[in-house]
């Protein structure tokens, strides 16, 4: 379909224009979704939320942050003690000026010689530098351990993303794409554990610095206090005023980010088309026109958070000269000593270095939040079946039952099955950016189902009210060991049978029962360890020949691996190779030919020893000598097996023990081959197209 690719100025200009006008409650919505444009409220966590939800992912890292946080303090207030050994040094050792009390009693110095004074000076360097290491060696301590924490937590909050989005709902998981999935990975979940350092321990010292420099200030001179605290409301203001416009900028950018790794994904992984089609160069200017969209959206957010340092960058010197003039001035009225005017200066430095640091990682922590906040987004996302199960709508605490492979026999019963797709729903913060959030760019691209999710013939597009019925009223039974063959033509439903037999998804009306079980009732996993699936589209990892064949069982040897191989009509193969077993066969098995990867996938459903048995067009696309090979090969896999087999050439499922004839999501037909022939029906019809000779005109 075509691709309207616009350049990113005038949808950068349009996106500007978005933003400006959004309102407050508004600024992180203007959702849509890819379809339909229909809005969808925006989520609404405000610091608090966030913020105590994010101790509570620290766990039992709490204690060690809290351990650091002990250690900052220590290094932050021997640091604050450094800067009065100006007073000290100025009043008390170089010109002789220490105040009406004079010394300390408990110093043993009394000052009115050369040598006490250089005592007294060598005195105080050493203080002073047995102050800075100890605070860098306690202050490096703190820091190993808050990045240990940050370490800690970015594995946590990736693994736990990771878990939560691979059990997602199929057609969420086809609506994330596997590019934004990575992003979500990568991105948010990592960068939202530098949260400890830009929401923890950056703040903290900050704030230490800050208090313990006021306390010292109303010490030398409360009334210099009162002007040093003007700044304060300034804080306030930069961060009501720009801050708030951080976040939903960070948020937009990790959205585009999102769409682009998607893009890209999707581009290399059907690299053959883009290439045969030559669309090498059309793809690469889609790539370049988001790219540049997003970087005028980080220069934007760039642009606003600069403004914050450099109103800083004017404030410091200004309070430096404003204290300069005001504090000399009381030094030549007597009322300050000049040691006073110094470290006054000094810790007004200090006082503002906190407050800058603060607004300098103002838009860090709106980045790392606005990415903890899509992270909590996917855990939000319902699970698969979360809300499906019949325990769940019976409202019963009924655990699902746990099933085992030796005491199944196979039968699968359709019980008056009506199956809609679920209707796409508002994206969620997790899922790709519509046109209006890419400043226009409209994504009109139709791209092959994923594993489990029903190709795009049996998945109607979305119109208001429910969704149409891509099954109506199902009725069948699948003896154990029986062979059921479905036949019908494309977009009939045949796909989505066996998605609703692999409990991909739960049927809209009816039930799929094992041995009598309603499907719901049973435990998801122990259910699917029951399944082997070999399909059209093999999928392979970028891993060894023999890793792939052992996907399907853990622990398992050498001898196993190679009994699957030779069962499927492998093994000769494989040893050609140039390592054998060890080859690797590159991503998606890109190093071997269609018939090769059908035999390695036909090995994989040997070695997991299913007792349901899913082929999808298993033999289609092959040369003669394969299809003969791996005809063999399902002949042997499917003995004892329940087994359901989608095939387009009839002749493949001739000593199928039934066949299943769809029309429309209709079940027509019910026979075997020879009953159906005889019957001269829609089977009959099909059989006839495909036997008798193509005309050529």
């Amino acid at each position: 379909m075509k691709r309207n690719v616009r350049a990113s100025r005038p949808r950068f200009a349009e996106y500007k224009e978005r933003r400006q006008s959004a309102s407050a409650k508004q600024r992180v919505a203007d959702r849509a979704t890819a379809r339909d444009k229909t809005l969808e409220k925006p989520r609404k966590r405000g610091f608090g939320a966030l913020f105590t939800t994010f101790l509570g992912y620290l766990g039992n890292q709490r204690g060690r942050l809290a351990l650091c946080l002990l250690a900052l303090s220590i290094a932050t207030a021997l640091g604050l003690g450094i800067p009065y050994s100006s007073k000290i040094a100025i009043d008390y050792i170089l010109t002789n000026n220490p105040g009406p009390e004079g010394w300390p009693a408990w110093v043993p110095i009394d000052g009115d010689t050369i040598g006490d004074r250089a005592l007294a000076l060598l005195l105080l360097g050493s203080v002073m530098l047995v102050a800075g290491i100890a605070a860098a060696a306690v202050g490096l301590v703190g820091r190993w351990g808050a990045t240990k924490t940050v370490k800690s937590l970015q594995v946590k909050l990736r693994r736990l993303a990771f878990r939560h989005a691979i059990r997602l709902p199929m057609h969420r998981v086809s609506d994330l794409k596997s590019g934004g999935v990575a992003s979500i990975l990568r991105e948010d979940a990592g960068n939202a554990a530098d949260l400890v350092f830009s929401m923890i321990y950056n703040p903290w010292r900050a704030i230490l610095q800050l208090v313990g420099t006021l306390t010292i200030l109303a010490f030398v001179d409360w009334r210099m206090l009162l002007g040093a605290l003007l700044l304060l409301p300034v804080v306030w203001l930069t961060h009501r005023t720009w801050i708030a416009k951080l976040r939903p900028v960070y948020r937009d950018i990790r959205r585009t980010r999102q769409a682009i790794d998607a893009q890209a994904t999707e581009s290399f992984g059907g690299i053959r088309v883009v290439r045969g089609f030559h669309r090498s160069a059309a793809e690469t200017n889609r790539f370049s026109h988001d790219v540049h969209f997003m970087t005028r959206q980080e220069i934007l957010a760039w642009w606003w958070s600069r403004v914050l340092e450099t109103a800083w960058h004017v404030l410091v010197p200004m309070a430096s000269v404003g204290v300069l003039m005001y504090g000399g001035y009381r030094v030549l009225q007597g009322e300050l000593t000049v040691g006073d005017l110094m470290a006054f200066t000094a810790y007004v430095l200090m006082l503002l270095g906190p407050i800058e640091a603060l607004v300098a990682t103002a838009s860090q922590i709106q980045s790392n939040l606005a990415g903890f906040d899509r992270t909590l987004d996917l855990f939000a996302e319902p699970l698969e079946f979360d809300d499906s199960s019949v325990a769940h709508a019976n409202k019963s605490d009924a655990p699902a039952i746990v099933i085992h492979p030796e005491t199944t026999h196979g039968a699968i019963a359709f019980e008056g099955v009506t199956f809609r797709y679920p209707r796409p729903s508002p994206l969620r913060e997790v899922s790709m950016p519509d046109a209006d959030q890419l400043g226009g760019h409209h994504y009109n691209v139709s791209s092959e189902a994923p594993a489990g999710a029903a190709p795009s013939d049996d998945r109607p597009s979305p119109a208001d009210g429910p969704m149409p019925p891509v099954l109506m009223d199902i009725s069948f039974e699948a003896n154990p060991g029986e062979t059921i063959a479905l036949v019908g033509s494309s977009g009939s439903g045949k796909t989505t049978l066996t998605n609703l037999v692999a409990r991909f998804y739960d049927p809209s009306q009816g039930r799929v029962t094992l041995d009598g079980r309603d499907l719901r009732e049973i435990d998801i996993d122990s259910y699917r360890r029951l399944l082997g699936i070999v399909e059209q589209d093999v999928f392979l990892f970028d891993g060894t020949v023999a890793e792939n064949i052992a996907y399907a069982k853990r622990n398992v040897t050498d001898a196993q691996i190679r009994e699957a191989a030779e069962a499927a009509n492998a093994a000769v193969f494989i040893d050609r190779l140039e390592d054998g077993f060890d080859t690797l066969i590159g991503e998606r098995g890109v190093r071997l030919s269609g018939g090769q990867k059908q035999r390695i996938a036909i090995a994989r459903a040997v070695l997991a020893d299913p007792r349901i048995l899913i082929l999808d067009e298993a033999t289609s696309n092959l040369d003669s000598e394969s299809e003969r090979l791996i005809q063999k090969s399902l002949a042997r896999l499917m003995q004892g097996r329940t087994s359901f087999v989608i095939a387009h050439r009839l002749s493949t499922i001739r000593h199928a023990d039934r066949i299943l004839v769809l029309e429309n999501g209709e079940l027509i037909e019910t026979g075997t081959h020879e009953e159906l022939i005889a019957r001269g029906g829609r089977y009959a019809d099909l059989l006839k197209l495909q036997t008798e000779p193509v005309e050529l005109i």
